[in-house]
């Protein structure tokens, strides 16, 4: 099963192209080709290394608290 998990971007490299995202405490490299305008602070939806897109936060906080109700993530 594939899923893209929303994430929040927490650091962004110079160049802009890459990002740190942030998934239930853990952290992974992102690419930011697929996305405009993404700033520290913005929740992405993250599949196989690429933001797909943006996501308001009470969306990307709904969605992270039905996948730890359902067990796939830890919070």
């Amino acid at each position: 099963m594939c899923l893209a998990l929303p994430a929040q971007i927490v650091e962004i490299a110079p160049a802009g192209d890459m990002a740190t995202a942030s998934v239930d405490g853990v952290k992974v490299e992102v690419s930011l080709a697929l996305v405009e305008d993404i700033k520290v602070g913005d929740y992405v939806l993250v599949h196989v290394g690429y933001a797909l897109n943006k996501i308001d936060e009470d969306e990307a906080l709904k969605t992270l608290a039905l996948f730890a109700e359902a067990g796939l993530i830890a919070s």
